[in-house]
């Protein structure tokens, strides 16, 4: 179906190309009787002035870009607490996948802002960007950024915490062979969640041994592997922690592959706590970090910004807390 253009509106409703206009404006000028029948015939057709053309008009199209570098479970949870927020506050969003290039090729965020900033957004929300010193006119939010902080106005979790509070909950169940299934080791969040974990060892007198961390990645296909190497150690671990929860589900998956009884045998720990978590079996314990509404307030605070109010933090860690479910148990024997 061809677009509905303004010329479609004006010969529909029987006025001219300039009084559509006046009305899709605000402009004075237009008889209440002729607002309301253009108005009726914008409904009816469906027209949308173009964001490029409104931009144009009013500097403005009051629409957010999020760049994410792919769609996965912690994007998809961060859109929904965006998606959430600028309900209220009167904007559209935009989402842009790079399609995974954030994993291999550092700095491809700069083609994607150019593309999104000016004329089609007014705000971009960078999720796990890999560069942090953007230099654009157009107002910059980060959440969780790769190398930790910035000058860019920023969305963390407590990874150093939630971490150390996860790593203390199997110390407490009795573990002190605790495996750690590190993620990608591009993104300070995973730097500080080994971080917490050695902290949360040190701290319980507990000496770390290297040869129980492994690298997981963050992912479920190349987690599977260092799982299996960690659980078929000959004096393997009795709790592993994964410092995501793709990682630990993988972890549970290849546990039962084994014929290892969770958490009789092995209890497993992950963080995030994305919806899956909880549909697993057994459903895992996990460390929660509020994602929704993480890019909730990534929305508040690139609104903020749009408008000129930049009054309040532009750094916000948020708190996390643990969800004890049925992956941990005591330490066997």
């Amino acid at each position: 179906m061809p677009r509905v253009t303004i010329g479609d509106v004006a010969a529909e409703a029987g006025v001219s190309i300039a009084t559509v206009s006046k009305v899709i404006n605000g402009r004075y000028g237009v008889a209440a009787a002729t607002l309301a029948k253009v108005q009726a015939v914008i409904d009816e057709l469906g027209y949308e002035s173009s964001l490029v053309a409104r931009s144009l008009r009013s500097h403005r199209t009051n629409v957010i870009g999020i760049l994410v570098a792919d769609i996965e479970p912690f994007s998809a949870e961060l859109l929904k607490g965006a998606g959430a927020a600028i309900r209220a506050r009167g904007y559209e969003l935009i989402v842009y996948s790079g399609s995974g290039h954030g994993k291999d090729h550092s700095g491809w965020e700069r083609r994607y802002i150019s593309r999104l900033g000016g004329t089609l957004t007014d705000g971009i929300i960078l999720v796990t960007p890999t560069v942090v010193d953007v230099d654009d006119s157009t107002p910059l939010v980060a959440i969780d950024p790769h190398t930790g902080p910035s000058s860019l106005p920023s969305i963390h979790g407590d990874n150093l915490a939630g971490a150390i509070t996860a790593t203390e909950h199997l110390l407490e169940l009795g573990h002190r062979r605790i495996g750690f299934l590190a993620g990608r080791a591009d993104l300070e969040s995973a730097r500080q969640r080994e971080q917490g974990y050695r902290d949360a060892l040190a701290a319980a007198g507990v000496a770390v041994d290297d040869d129980l961390i492994r690298l997981g990645d963050y992912e479920l296909e190349t987690s599977e592997e260092p799982a299996r190497q960690l659980l078929t150690l000959d004096d393997r671990p009795t709790a592993i922690f994964a410092a995501n929860d793709l990682s630990a589900m993988q972890t549970l998956h290849v546990a039962h592959s084994l014929g290892l009884d969770i958490p009789g045998d092995v209890s497993v720990v992950g963080f995030d706590n994305i919806p899956e978590s909880a549909l697993v079996e057994p459903p895992l314990t996990t460390i929660d970090q509020s994602i929704q509404e993480m890019g909730r307030q990534a929305v508040e605070l690139l609104i903020d910004l749009i408008e000129g109010n930049t009054e309040g933090p532009q750094r916000i860690t948020l708190p996390t807390r643990l969800v004890v479910r049925q992956s941990t148990g005591r330490a066997p024997g």
